[in-house]
């Protein structure tokens, strides 16, 4: 966690934001990330997000089973998704989200959003083209030879 928390005030001296990330195994760093997402004009380059990308390419699999994630901050809903997609065995924070949004980091709107029906979102949205789209669906559901994930 230090390290993570580490990473986090360095990236603040470096233009970046007040996140940084750590993924460890048995108390070695496989992995490390920090918020970049002005630098790199990129609104998913969160810490939580880049360190698993960084495990997940160093390791050569998309299973981070066995791994936990050190985050210096609770992460935000789009990190905590990654976090269980990634299949990481724990995590670890050390700021919450309450700090976060303190700071100007809130992410409670989008927690909100996900309770309405999409209808009732705030960001516009239809479906469109399903009949055309679910023939991928068909073909990955009959698909044999699939990596499941």
């Amino acid at each position: 966690m230090r390290k993570a928390i580490e990473l986090s005030i360095e990236n603040v001296a470096n233009g970046g934001g007040p996140f940084g990330a750590v993924i460890a195994k048995n108390g070695e760093i496989i992995a490390t990330g920090v918020n970049r997402v002005t630098a790199s004009c990129d609104p998913t380059a969160h810490a939580e997000v880049s360190a698993i990308r960084a495990a997940a390419a160093k390791l050569g699999t998309f299973d981070l089973s066995g791994y936990e994630i050190y985050t210096s901050c609770e992460p935000c809903p789009m990190c905590l998704g990654a976090i269980y997609w990634a299949r990481l065995d724990k995590m670890y924070y050390a700021n919450n989200k309450t700090d976060a949004k303190n700071i100007g980091f809130d992410d409670s709107f989008i927690y909100d959003e996900l309770e309405l029906k999409p209808e009732n979102r705030k960001l516009p949205s239809e479906v469109m083209l399903r009949e055309e789209a679910i023939k991928a669906f068909e073909a990955w559901s009959s698909k044999t030879d699939k990596i499941e994930y």
